[in-house]
């Protein structure tokens, strides 16, 4: 191939790497019983109510969805007092930073955000030529906001926060983010990625994007995690109008499609759904974070549907991930986000989670023996 054709950096860019899907495990190991606790998705399922508008949706499939989503925009608007035309939608959350990168992003324009944080934003940044400019977490695993302060630049364009992080599950303060806000000039542009919004509003001092109204704010947020809806891609980020027409410019026409809207819209008319799952996620959390420390991993304190965990090493990570695969569990390492040492688990079901002790418990004392020295 001409060697003109592809820039160095896409050429010098990593795929994202996605959970193990059960199907594959299933045909790997030639198990039937599988619990994934790899992707943080919500292991209820969608809502009924999502279900039943997506059901009535399949016999439109032949016709274009409404390319301004207005069924959705408009119960999205209601419920956190926008406009319309403050709310742009995409292809999960992902999506919406795609646009964020066609939009902003020129080679050589300056992103900076903090260490071990969402893959798939380093991944969005790099192939817009943009260089990465980034800073380590704190001791907690924290996005270090006295770090980001100090390294704004005048070249800086973007800045990123997952708020809570993914994979670590923590999360800035109200202070701290006020703090960052007073160090950023007008002109960069501050990306707040809240896909674990719904689990951590329960926190008193958590920033909630929405209790303040900056011009160079976008909020992200999706209903692939605590909605249930990862199956069909829905995101949906919160702007000045005059950010969100920039992005409507450059986006595709229509997204999310027919299905997508339809099932969100209905996911939003389910407050009970949801409950139950912050009702199951807080539950299984205090039970796994209590086993963890019983067996002498040190979970890092998390605000989501996701615990993290130190092994001590790259081949203790590998060690873990492949004895729980062997009985049908699967969890996530954590050497794409240049944390070899770390792997995260899920929380699933009351029954998922059962497994996942079961398999824990034949796999300890050989775990320990060759790595407990690590932890």
């Amino acid at each position: 191939m001409n060697k003109e054709l592809v820039p160095d950096y896409l050429k010098e860019l990593q795929t994202y790497q996605a959970g193990k899907p059960i199907d594959e495990v299933a045909r790997e190991k030639g198990l039937t019983k599988i619990s994934k606790l790899a992707s943080n998705e919500n292991p209820l399922g969608p809502s009924p109510f999502a279900i039943r508008e997506m059901t009535k949706g399949l016999w439109d499939l032949h016709r274009y969805p409404d390319m301004h989503a207005f069924a959705l925009k408009s119960k999205l608007a209601e419920m956190y007092n926008l406009k319309r035309e403050n709310i742009i939608l995409g292809n999960g959350s992902e999506g919406i930073m795609g646009y964020i990168a066609r939009a902003f992003l020129r080679p050589g324009d300056e992103v900076l955000t903090c260490e071990n944080t969402f893959i798939g934003f380093y991944i969005l940044a790099r192939s817009a030529g943009a260089k990465l400019k980034l800073v380590p977490l704190d001791d907690s695993y924290r996005f270090n906001v006295a770090a980001l302060a100090q390294n704004i630049t005048e070249n800086t364009k973007v800045i990123y926060i997952a708020n809570p992080n993914n994979p670590t599950g923590t999360y800035i303060s109200k202070e701290e983010f006020d703090f960052l806000m007073r160090h950023v000039p007008k002109h960069v542009l501050v990306i707040l990625d809240e896909a674990y919004f719904e689990f951590a509003i329960g926190q008193q001092d958590y920033p909630d994007s929405m209790d303040y109204r900056y011009d160079n704010v976008l909020t992200l947020r999706t209903f692939s995690k605590a909605y249930g809806l990862s199956g069909i891609r829905v995101g949906y980020g919160f702007a000045h109008e005059e950010l969100i027409s920039y992005l409507t410019k450059v986006k595709l026409p229509f997204e999310p499609n027919l299905i997508g809207q339809l099932g969100a819209v209905g996911a939003l008319e389910d407050q009970p759904h949801l409950e139950r799952t912050l009702k199951n996620n807080n539950k299984r959390y205090d039970e796994l974070f209590a086993y963890l420390t019983e067996k002498g991993f040190k979970p890092i304190p998390s605000v989501t549907n996701f615990v993290t965990i130190k092994t001590g090493s790259s081949e203790a990570s590998d060690h873990l991930f492949q004895a729980l695969l062997n009985h049908g569990v699967i969890i996530r390492p954590l050497k794409a986000n240049e944390m070899p040492d770390f792997v995260r688990i899920s929380i699933g079901t009351k029954e998922e989670m059962g497994h996942f002790y079961e398999a824990m418990e034949a796999i300890i004392p050989e775990f320990m023996k060759l790595y407990g020295s690590q932890l």
